[in-house]
């Protein structure tokens, strides 16, 4: 903005300062005075219907050639067309924009030539005429760039969120099968443990029996029943062992 700003100063200045007939400075004035005001106006509000657009961009227009064919030595007026080529690449879109460059571009020429002359006006316009071409050219690609450019960091962000929803899951699936393999072994505790402490409960009831109808035979009876619950000690002990957590 600051740069466009300029250019219009500069342009203003020249126009100002040259060998203008005194009774048209207040026409240049004057024109030059409302297209500052209606450049501003648009570049503080863009969000402005595209029928108001057309308008503002025909009167705009109308203002410039009007600068034009009152001075036609006068070339750094098709600045001001250079400019308004640069507001309708910015605010414009699709094909309408380069509509209104080539309007510009022509309305920069056709002044010109009707008043110095074809070949002199056409080489007076030429220049601006690029200008225009080139300026909209790069705010056009500055724009589709700003375009891909948020387009990808939307995709990056939901590359991450998927990230952070597949850990989210992968935690979830990692506690379920702990949880089930925690059900898993304290059945296997269950059903080991059990038969065991079933087994230790019969030869206890028969080391029992025969301690009353056979003494001598109670010695091998203890022996498998130390056997049994040294064997219940160690299964227990394993099947605990896993049930731990793996940081523990």
């Amino acid at each position: 903005m600051a740069a466009v700003y300029l250019v219009f100063a500069a342009e203003f200045a020249q126009a100002l300062f040259s060998n203008t007939r005194p009774e048209r400075l207040p026409w240049y004035l004057g024109l030059h005075a409302a297209y500052l005001v209606l450049y501003t106006a648009v570049m503080w509000r863009p969000a402005m219907r595209l029928e108001l657009l057309h308008l503002y961009f025909a009167l705009q227009s109308l203002t410039v050639t009007g600068l034009l064919l009152l001075n036609p030595q006068l070339g750094t007026v098709t600045a001001l067309f250079v400019l308004l080529s640069f507001q309708a690449a910015f605010f414009v879109t699709k094909t309408t924009r380069w509509a209104w460059v080539g309007v510009f571009a022509l309305l920069t020429a056709g002044p010109l030539m009707l008043s110095l002359g074809a070949l002199a006006g056409l080489a007076r316009a030429l220049m601006p005429m690029a200008g225009s071409l080139v300026l909209a050219a790069y705010v056009v690609a500055n724009q589709e760039t700003e375009t891909a450019r948020r387009k990808s960091q939307v995709m990056l962000n939901e590359l991450e969120e998927a990230h952070r929803q597949l850990q989210a899951y992968a935690s979830q699936v990692e506690e379920v099968a702990a949880i089930e393999a925690r059900h898993r072994l304290a059945r296997e505790l269950h059903d080991s443990v059990s038969q065991t402490i079933f087994s230790i409960v019969l030869n206890t009831r028969s080391a029992q029996i025969l301690l009353e109808r056979g003494p001598s035979q109670v010695r091998p009876q203890l022996e498998r029943l130390q056997q049994l619950t040294q064997h219940a000690l160690a299964e227990m002990r394993g099947l605990i062992a896993q049930l731990r957590p793996a940081a523990d």
